[in-house]
């Protein structure tokens, strides 16, 4: 068979689907989409309230979704289909600054034009979904891509499955580590972690509330995490009770869980100092060590935090999602299944492989990553403003790293934040409720758009909202 450059070269633009993309109507019809794309959101540039000629309308849509999903939303969200950046159009006309993006999807904020051109190419695609009997060159793409950089300083790390959630990346890097570890069938995790509501993820997460009325799919024991008021204590507690499990249950554990920067359980930060104390112990008694980063990835000073931290010696099998837009578990090669465990129907939609392709390339471009890049001195800039809203009101804080960044209003409790929550919704800021005890509010700006007049718009609604708060505390 005749495969030089040249030969390849011309079966490559024999193909009907090259033809097709290549195709001058398609480049028109791509001009003129994003000319109007541009045109429609240059008009959301702020916060601004509701129409009242559509707010009927908009009500009885709210109360025919909570009708056929069982029970009303968490917020009166519903989005209009456009947006500018972290600025989103509601459906009632009303646009709110959007600093949770999805809960960390949306990394190139609202109607970005990259991930509307990479959308494009997914509408072109013959099928909607890529699967287990159907791959495509993006597919692929997305893979190398996402080995690449979870080993660029050293992490052991070959092989990468696509999958069409963050649950089910970490359902599937829970079985990688089983499946290596069998019969061991115990969890390690740190207290109020986060994994996802599958049955074996909500078994892994710590929050008896996702369990209730559920069978109990594994056994878990919980470390205390870093508490950064007193590092060297916390990673002494921490290290002691690890000790003690490994001792009362020898040769029983199949994984080690970690989120390096705990998200839905209060944006408390990792470090170099207490994984590496953990993770040492783990790696001589053989415990495969998974870091979940669903929610972390693409918002420290590298793409993964564990990277931030300088933990790529101990990255057996890493998570990612919601900003990639396609989730993913990475492995090495010693993690490789000896046995068909690994398959699904759908590998993720062709429009979430094009767009998180276009999203790892609005990351790179946008200086996001680096001891001084975006991400960092972003945080540091949005910090500051949260520390001089603390003299002011009741606001602690801030907490997190990166691009994850949160404060605790009032006295934590769960009915003060999702009080001050709700002020700013209705004030046109949007972030979202963490951890317990206490109970936080996060945001997650879009790292790829975020600038420091959206983290001055970001300050000001929330003194806006702490003003009405404490009138009602």
């Amino acid at each position: 068979m005749d495969s030089s450059p040249a030969k390849s070269a011309s079966s490559h633009q024999s193909l009907a689907a090259e033809s097709l993309r290549a195709d001058p109507r398609v480049a028109e019809a791509r001009r003129l989409i994003a000319a109007a794309v541009s045109e429609h959101s240059s008009s959301i540039g702020g916060t601004r309230g509701a129409n009242p000629s559509l707010v009927s309308e908009y009500k009885a849509l709210l109360e025919r979704l909570g009708a056929a999903r069982g029970g009303p939303p968490f917020w009166p969200y519903l989005a209009s289909g456009l947006g500018n950046g972290p600025y989103v159009e509601l459906a009632d006309g009303s646009v709110k600054l959007d600093f949770i993006s999805g809960i960390g999807v949306h990394g190139c904020g609202h109607s970005h034009p990259a991930m509307i051109d990479a959308a494009i190419d997914a509408a072109l695609e013959d099928t909607v979904m890529q699967g287990n009997l159907q791959q495509h060159p993006p597919s692929l793409r997305m893979c190398e891509r996402l080995i690449a950089m979870a080993s660029e300083s050293g992490a052991k790390i070959d092989h990468c499955l696509l999958s069409t959630s963050g649950a089910m990346a970490n359902e599937n890097a829970l079985k990688i580590a089983l499946h290596h570890k069998s019969p061991a069938d115990r969890v390690i995790a740190f207290d109020n972690a986060f994994a996802g509501r599958t049955l074996a993820m909500a078994a892994v997460t710590d929050r008896p509330n996702y369990r209730m009325g559920l069978p109990l799919a594994l056994s878990v024991d919980y470390l205390p995490f870093r508490d950064p008021a007193d590092p060297e204590r916390s990673t002494r507690a921490a290290l002691d009770e690890l000790r003690r499990l490994l001792k009362r249950h020898p040769g029983r554990y199949g994984a080690f869980w970690a989120e390096p920067i705990a998200g839905e359980g209060g944006y408390y930060p990792g470090s170099h100092e207490f994984f590496a104390a953990l993770c040492k112990p783990l790696r001589d008694e053989g415990v495969p060590i998974i870091f979940d980063e669903v929610q972390s990835f693409s918002r420290s000073s590298r793409p993964f935090a564990f990277q931030h931290y300088g933990l790529d010696e101990f990255a057996d099998i890493i998570t990612v999602g919601k900003i990639t837009q396609v989730c993913a578990t990475l492995y090495g090669e010693a993690f490789k299944p000896k046995a068909p465990i690994l398959s699904q129907t759908f590998t993720g939609s062709s429009s979430s492989i094009a767009t998180g392709l276009a999203m790892l390339d609005q990351l790179n471009s946008g200086g996001c990553f680096g001891a001084a890049g975006e991400n960092m001195k972003r945080h540091q800039y949005f910090a500051d403003g949260l520390e001089e809203l603390g003299k002011k009101y009741p606001l602690r804080g801030p907490y997190g790293e990166g691009m994850m960044i949160g404060f605790t209003p009032a006295d934590g409790t769960f009915e003060r934040a999702k009080r001050l929550m709700t002020i700013m919704y209705e004030v046109g800021l949007l972030g979202f409720v963490c951890g317990s005890d206490p109970t936080r509010i996060r945001f997650l700006p879009p790292p790829a758009t975020t600038t420091r007049k959206h983290i001055d718009d970001a300050l000001s609604l929330l003194e806006q909202s702490l003003e009405k708060f404490v009138q009602q505390i």
